[in-house]
C-alpha cells in the first residue's frame, strides 16, 4: 500500500484512445515530472482534465488529457492520476515504461479495486461486482451487478450481521451479568428474531443458482434423433443461419456452440449431432461428442418431429420440444407435455416464444420474473451463508432445547463471523488475493 502503481486500464490493442491509471502516494509526482502544460499536475484542479504533452528526455511522447483524483474522493481512496493519450500499442506501451522508470511500480490484475476495497471505498461484494459488470453477457446481468455494485447485497448482508450482533449482545450480557437479572429475550421473542434472521440467509441462499446463470449463462444442449430440426432451431434462437440444414440425415457431425440472449439470461446453445444408429466412423465420433455434451449440460433441449408417431421416451428432466407442429400433430403425442413449436412459423402460438419463456422458467425458477433477480450471490457468498445458516440452525435448536447460553452465543458468534466473511469484515490474504487475482489487469 505504500507504493504507487501504474497500469494500462483500457483493452490490450489498438484504438483511439487508452487509459494509463496511476495510484500511490507518489502517484502526483511521478505525474508532474513527466506532465508538459501551463500548470503543473499538483496545481490542477482535481476531476479537470488540462490538456498536455507527456515527454521525456528525447522528446515530446504523446498529446495527452490527464486528470487529478485527490485522495480520498477517488477510486482507490489514494491520490490518483489517469492519462488518456492515443490508442496504440506502442505510444501507451513508452509511457506506461516512462512511469515505471519515474518509480512506479507495475499494477497486479485487480490492484486498484483491492486498494478501493482496502481503504473501505466498497466492501466486498462490490468489489467482486466490478468484474461481474465487466463480463455482464445481457441486461439483467448488467442490472444485477449494478445493483450489487451500488451495495445493495452488501445491504442485506449488513441487515442480518446486525440482526445476530443484537441477538448475541443480549446472550453475553446475560452471561456476563446474571446477577442483574438481564434477560436476553428469553423464549417466544428470542426465538421468533433468530428464526427470522434465519429465514433472510435462507432468502439469500436460494438465488445462488440463479447467480450462476446470470454470471456463466445456461449451458443448454440441442437434442434428438436425426432431422428432427434441432440445426433450424438453433438458427431461429439465434436469429441467423448459423448451422447448416439439410433434409439429409447426418449432415451435423460435430458439435456447435454459440450464446444468446433470451429474456435476459445468457443461454449457452449446444447443436450436436442427431442420435442413431452409423456405420460412418465421424458420424459416429459426433454422435459420442453429442453425449458428453449431454453429461455437461444444465438443460437438455429433447427435439422431437411432432408429425410423426411417437417413437421415444423423453428423459426425466429434459425439456421436451415438439417441433414441426405445422404439419399437424400425430396422435401419439396427445396429451403430451412439452412445447409445441415450429420453427418455421412465426406465429405466436407456435413460433419460438413459448419456448424462450419455458427456458427461462427452467433456468431461473417457476413463477419468477427479472426484478426478482437483482440480487443474486455468487458461489463465494453461498458458501459463507451455508456456514453461517448451519450456525444461527444450531442455535435455534440450542434456544429450543433450552441449552445454556454460553453454547447458543458459540453458535451466533460462529454465524456472525460467516456472514462477516461475505463483506470482508473478517478478510485473510489468502481470500482477498484469490478474489483479485480473477481481475483484469489495470482495475
Amino acid at each position: 500500500m505504500q507504493d504507487t502503481i501504474a497500469a494500462i486500464s483500457t483493452p490490450f490493442g489498438e484504438g483511439a484512445i487508452a487509459v494509463i491509471r496511476l495510484s500511490g502516494p507518489q502517484a502526483i509526482a511521478i505525474a508532474d515530472g513527466v506532465f508538459r502544460s501551463k500548470r503543473r499536475v499538483c496545481e490542477l484542479t482535481p476531476r479537470v482534465q488540462q490538456f498536455g504533452v507527456i515527454a521525456d528526455a528525447s522528446g515530446v511522447l504523446d498529446e495527452v488529457l490527464l486528470t487529478v483524483f485527490r485522495a480520498p474522493a477517488s477510486y482507490t481512496g489514494e491520490e490518483m492520476v489517469e492519462i488518456a493519450c492515443h490508442g496504440g500499442i506502442l505510444v501507451t506501451r513508452r509511457l506506461l515504461g516512462l512511469l515505471l522508470e519515474r518509480g512506479a511500480h507495475s499494477a497486479a490484475p485487480g490492484e486498484f479495486t483491492q486498494r478501493a476495497f482496502l481503504n473501505g471505498k466498497m466492501d466486498l461484494t462490490q468489489a467482486e461486482a466490478v468484474m461481474d459488470l465487466i463480463r455482464a453477457q445481457t441486461d439483467l446481468g448488467l442490472r444485477a451487478a449494478t445493483e450489487q455494485l451500488e451495495g445493495r447485497l452488501g445491504g442485506r448482508i449488513r441487515e442480518i450481521r446486525d440482526g445476530l450482533l443484537d441477538l448475541l449482545a443480549h446472550v453475553e450480557a446475560h452471561i456476563d451479568f446474571p446477577e442483574e437479572d438481564i434477560d436476553p429475550d428469553t423464549g417466544a421473542a428470542l426465538l421468533a428474531r433468530l428464526e427470522s434472521v434465519w429465514e433472510r440467509i435462507g432468502l439469500l441462499l436460494r438465488t445462488a443458482d440463479q447467480g450462476r446463470v446470470l454470471r456463466e449463462g445456461v449451458r443448454t444442449v440441442i437434442y434428438g434423433a436425426p432431422n428432427v430440426g434441432k440445426s433450424s432451431l438453433l438458427n431461429r434462437l439465434l436469429g441467423y443461419e448459423r448451422a447448416i440444414v439439410s433434409e439429409i440425415p447426418g449432415t451435423t457431425r460435430d458439435s456447435i456452440e454459440e450464446v444468446v440472449n433470451l429474456r435476459g439470461i445468457p443461454v449457452r446453445l449446444v447443436d450436436t449431432a442427431g442420435v442413431r444408429d452409423s456405420e460412418c466412423a465421424i458420424e459416429r465420433e459426433g454422435i459420442a461428442r453429442t453425449l458428453q455434451h449431454l453429461e455437461r449440460a444444465d438443460l437438455v433441449l429433447h427435439v422431437v418431429d411432432a408429425s410423426q408417431p411417437r417413437v421415444e421416451e423423453n428423459e426425466p428432466g429434459h425439456l421436451l420440444v415438439l417441433n414441426k407442429t405445422d404439419l399437424g400433430e400425430h396422435p401419439s403425442w396427445a396429451g403430451c407435455e412439452g412445447v409445441r413449436i415450429s420453427c418455421l412459423e412465426a406465429t405466436h402460438t407456435l413460433g419460438i416464444e413459448p419456448l424462450a419463456e419455458a427456458i427461462f422458467e427452467r433456468a431461473m425458477g417457476c413463477g419468477m420474473t427479472s426484478g426478482d433477480f437483482a440480487v443474486a450471490i455468487n458461489a463465494r457468498h453461498q458458501a459463507c451463508l451455508k456456514t453461517a445458516e448451519q450456525h444461527a440452525q444450531a442455535a435455534r435448536q440450542a434456544l429450543m432445547e433450552g441449552l445454556s447460553a454460553e453454547f447458543i452465543a458459540l453458535e451466533l458468534r460462529s454465524a456472525l463471523d460467516a456472514v462477516g466473511d461475505v463483506v470482508g469484515r473478517v478478510e485473510t490474504e489468502d481470500l482477498i488475493g484469490k478474489i483479485f487475482s480473477t481481475f483484469c489487469l489495470g482495475k
